[in-house]
């Protein structure tokens, strides 16, 4: 989903709370959070409660920093994903494989617990929006270089939007049995072959 609006931690991270975050990311993208106390988050990342509260002073905060690191190591991942690629249709491509391969990670209970609380809704949300607007970019570049045709590309962005919530959401699974990968790989497709010449 990238250039993800990630938001940045506000303060600089010790090492030991950069490893902890990193464990919290991935144990709420496996598990979700919405199950969780702090007791809990504090066993399961076999640290005290109170080194937990020097990254968040509530679950609720906790959720959110997870949230956020993960879509900001997301916009890392999936703008190197396609730095070195340069023909426009094998950008865009590449650009909506990443982040199918950023995604990958992310449990069911990570989406739903996700779309049941609004904080971490609204990450998503402003991600996704992020995404269709950076592949409008693509598109744009593209058609700029003579790639591509010229196409309302405010629109290409709001079907792949669209799209991309659904196929995170579970949906598109649910109603064609693609996997999420698959799924954007599809979208991919269809969108080179509606903007190119």
């Amino acid at each position: 989903m990238i250039p993800l609006l990630s938001g940045s931690h506000a303060r600089q991270l010790t090492r030991r709370q950069g490893q902890l975050r990193d464990q919290l990311v991935r144990l709420v993208l496996a598990e979700g959070f919405s199950t969780f106390t702090m007791d809990q988050f504090a066993a399961r990342l076999r640290c005290s409660k109170r080194t937990l509260y020097t990254l968040a002073q509530s679950k609720e905060q906790l959720a959110t920093l997870a949230v956020r690191e993960f879509f900001r190591a997301a916009t890392e991942q999936v703008e190197a994903a396609i730095r070195r690629v340069r023909q426009p249709a094998r950008r865009v491509v590449a650009y909506l494989q990443a982040v199918a391969a950023a995604l990958a990670p992310a449990s069911r209970e990570f989406h739903d617990d996700v779309a049941a609380f609004r904080p971490a809704r609204e990450i998503y949300q402003r991600n996704t929006e992020a995404a269709a607007q950076r592949v409008r970019e693509l598109i744009d570049d593209g058609r700029r270089a003579g790639a591509f045709r010229n196409v309302p590309t405010a629109f290409i962005a709001e079907v792949i939007a669209a799209t991309m919530q659904r196929i995170t959401s579970g949906e598109i699974q649910a109603s064609t049995r693609l996997s999420d990968a698959a799924a954007y790989t599809e979208l991919a497709r269809l969108v080179v072959a509606a903007v190119r010449r």
